[in-house]
């Protein structure tokens, strides 16, 4: 009878063993583009792959279209623990660590695969690991999320031909910093707002990546794009810390692979409709100047001190130097 009982309870033991080991952990990945973008999609693939890859441990949820807030909603969720990854740009990590906002200079990077480069670079570590270090949460991939330019219903192609421009742009810092900087008058109009004001002249012009264009159709009252290229929009991949801490060494890698090949993805998926866009919008009629980038950054960096900011110019110099 005893040697029955023992094996009951050994049995017993091994099945509360691996019921343990493969208890699924539920996450909330929240973020506030539209199931139709491809951050979304990929953050779907990038769910059902840690799933896969992890033999059921982790179940991702992802929540798109700002379902668990906005962006500053989803950065005190991450503090608070009650979301456990999301999508956002450096900007708002900046506000925890205000050096790594650098990235959101105009003319802190040329193109998508400068900004690739960076992403692989000492720079980029040091910056992430400062903001881990204020804020307790991992930034693990970063995907391009396109190059703002300038639509107008007036022409222009040099700085100083900006004078006095009517143009609507976010109310941040560093999105007014170019229009400023070559005399424009930046009007932080409310986006849902923006094609009715540039439909009836209340501005003139709006900066934003040619897939915004294609999207808010913007182009239909618009008639010129200004290849202004002035900042090289992007977006991490945050893990919070609460979570962060609670993984082993070979989930944390497993976490970031996975991540980091969404984010490569999504970025390609970007880069090659830009260039699809270009061609669309002259068959549109639409006027597509190209314009001298120098021009326009040196009035950037003559005009708007990083120090004001929080941001350290070695680090804009480091960054200009990754090749």
């Amino acid at each position: 009878m005893k040697s029955i009982q023992i094996k009951l309870l050994l049995a017993a033991a091994v099945l509360a063993a691996g019921s343990g080991a493969f208890a699924q952990t539920k996450l909330k990945w929240g973020h506030v583009y539209e199931p139709g973008e491809p951050f979304h999609r990929h953050a779907v693939w990038a769910a059902e792959e840690i799933k896969k890859r992890s033999n059921g441990k982790f179940q991702i949820d992802v929540y798109p279209a700002s379902q668990l807030g906005r962006d500053n909603d989803l950065m005190q969720g991450l503090a608070m623990g009650a979301v456990d990854m999301t999508l956002s740009g450096s900007s708002f990590a900046a506000k925890s660590f205000p050096r790594i906002g650098v990235t959101y200079y105009p003319y802190t990077f040329r193109d998508a695969s400068h900004l690739i480069a960076y992403s692989k670079s000492d720079i980029f570590r040091e910056l992430t690991n400062g903001y881990a270090a204020k804020s307790g949460n991992q930034i693990i991939s970063m995907s391009y999320y396109g190059v703002r330019h300038t639509s107008s219903n007036r022409a222009f192609s040099n700085c100083a031909e900006m004078k006095g421009l009517k143009i609507r742009v976010p109310d941040l810092p560093m999105y007014t910093a170019m229009p400023r900087s070559c005399g424009a008058n930046p009007a932080p109009i409310a986006f849902a707002e923006v094609y009715l004001a540039l439909q009836n002249g209340t501005v003139e012009a709006q900066e934003n990546p040619l897939t915004t264009l294609e999207a808010k159709k913007f182009y239909e009252v618009q008639k010129n794009v200004i290849l202004t290229g002035h900042i090289v929009d992007h977006v991490n991949t945050i893990i919070g810390g609460h979570l962060w801490k609670k993984l082993s060494d070979a989930e944390k890698k497993m976490f970031v692979d996975v991540c980091q090949e969404a984010s490569a993805r999504a970025s390609a998926q970007i880069v090659q409709r830009e260039k699809e866009l270009v061609v669309e919008f002259k068959k549109k009629g639409l006027n597509i100047i190209e314009v001298n980038a120098g021009e326009f950054r040196d009035a950037v960096v003559r005009n708007v001190p990083f120090e004001q900011f929080g941001y350290v110019k070695t680090d804009w110099d480091r960054i200009q130097a990754v090749r």
